[in-house]
């Protein structure tokens, strides 16, 4: 429980990766990318609880 919000090395790397393309983009790009990035947390959440609530009942 205490790595609950600890990050793998796997996510590092893609974090890393993350921050690397975003400083090539200028501010609309990068607008852009976080909203797409942002869509995307949310449909996985939207996943996460649609498999969790199906798995309850």
């Amino acid at each position: 429980m205490s790595n609950i919000n600890k990050i793998t090395l796997e996510q590092e790397f893609k974090l890393a990766n993350y921050k690397s393309e975003i400083t090539k983009l200028n501010t609309n790009q990068t607008k852009t990318y976080l909203t797409q990035i942002l869509k995307q947390m949310m449909i996985k959440d939207n996943l996460i609880k649609f498999y969790i609530r199906i798995s309850i009942t």
